[in-house]
């Protein structure tokens, strides 16, 4: 079995591990162990597929660090959903060692020379799932508009759907990183119940705007980079005539010239009789002669 098959395997082990630890110190309950897994099931599976797709046949350092960094947002969840009022003591810790772990798995990718385009994909996306759920176990004592938080980067990438402009590639920036980073930090202070309900209310509401002065930022760059509509020119109706292989509206149909016409002979000596003796006129006669209707020069020759 190669290691891109083992690699989210034992994440998988080892998320179960975390969870029965939890589950025998503290507590996660039903819910807890259902959320607990079902994320590591998700979060490994996603992770399987996109080594494959990139043609990666293993683990990198640094992917290995955001693995672990994602398996312990894991416990988190299992924490917060857990049916019963999350244990602070244990919460706290778990969250703040995922978000030290954030600034360790791009130094080492960056010394290691791994850095990949996977790696940076999962590591924004562990940490936008820490933010979501740290949001929603705040929302009862902070208030609902904390969930705006969490939801920020799940509502930008909504967006994109019906918006193909927002799905442009953002430059680089530095100052987004801290604000995300200070979201994750602002969180985990408020969670661990240290500030009055004030303050707490108070460092949570900057962080937000921090955040949508963030994201408005980059919305508004993607919208002044958007691709420009094709403009569109009127076909002049000579074109759309020649296109169609018809004359185009109000055109005179032009008529070819005789001498470019094929030459059809008719002897009348040897008992042939003229198509338009008949009755039928010369217009007619390549449709008796059985052939396609083209137009015909017509010699007749008198009997020798």
């Amino acid at each position: 079995m190669s290691t891109v098959r083992n690699g989210p395997l034992v994440g998988l082990i080892v998320q179960f591990v975390l969870l029965a630890g939890l589950a025998g110190t503290v507590g996660v309950g039903v819910a807890g162990w259902l959320a607990g897994l079902a994320y590591a099931g998700v979060v490994c599976g996603l992770l399987r597929r996109g080594l494959r797709a990139a043609g990666a046949d293993r683990l990198g350092p640094a992917d290995r660090v955001t693995l672990a960094r994602a398996l312990l947002v894991g416990g988190v969840l299992a924490l917060v959903v857990g049916g019963g009022p999350a244990p602070v003591a244990v919460l706290v810790p778990l969250t703040a060692v995922a978000l030290a772990l954030d600034a360790v798995d791009g130094r080492v990718a960056r010394r290691t020379g791994t850095v990949s385009a996977l790696g940076a994909r999962f590591d924004m996306e562990v940490d936008s799932f820490l933010l979501l759920v740290l949001s929603v176990h705040l929302a009862p004592s902070v208030g609902g508009w904390v969930l705006v938080i969490g939801g920020m980067r799940y509502a930008f990438v909504a967006a994109a759907w019906p918006l193909p402009w927002m799905r442009g590639t953002l430059p680089p920036r530095y100052w987004r990183k801290v604000v995300a980073a200070a979201q994750g930090v602002v969180l985990t202070a408020a969670a661990s119940g240290l500030l009055p309900p004030v303050a707490t209310a108070v460092l949570v509401a900057g962080a937000l705007a921090l955040l949508v002065e963030s994201f408005g930022r980059d919305v508004a760059w993607l919208w002044r980079h958007r691709p420009a509509a094709p403009a569109t020119r009127p076909v002049p109706a000579a074109t759309v005539g020649s296109a169609s292989g018809l004359p185009a509206p109000g055109a005179r149909a032009a008529l070819p010239d005789a001498t470019a016409l094929p030459v059809l002979s008719l002897r009348t000596g040897d008992g042939a009789v003229p198509a338009w003796a008949s009755g039928t006129g010369p217009a007619d006669l390549p449709a008796r002669l059985g052939g396609p209707p083209v137009a015909v020069r017509i010699v007749a020759h008198q009997p020798v």
